[in-house]
């Protein structure tokens, strides 16, 4: 099962996110070593926000990654909210049943 991570960042995050980047990036390969993140970035032109996804049986680890995340602690996500994602190809994916 996939859960999806949405972050709204604040205005001019990419001058205000330089202190926190590194331990933003410690806190992403830590997630990610653990298996629990699959993929995640920054969405561009305009870098108004990220999507991160995640692999689990419930939303805990996206929703206990946002609420430990330093750019979140430290202002610079406006709004954070996790959705399910109904993944249907791809790594640990679950293929609907077709009739």
């Amino acid at each position: 099962m996939h859960f999806l991570l949405f972050y709204d960042y604040v205005e001019g995050i990419t001058e205000k996110r330089q202190p926190y980047r590194a331990a933003h990036f410690d806190v992403l390969q830590k997630a990610f070593d653990a298996g629990e993140i699959v993929l995640a970035g920054a969405l561009a032109d305009p870098v108004d926000g990220a999507v991160l996804a995640f692999r689990g049986p419930t939303p805990e680890a996206a929703e206990r990654f946002a609420q430990n995340d330093p750019y979140v602690l430290n202002g610079l996500v406006s709004n954070w909210r996790v959705r399910k994602w109904a993944t249907v190809i791809g790594d640990g994916a679950v293929p609907p049943q077709l009739s």
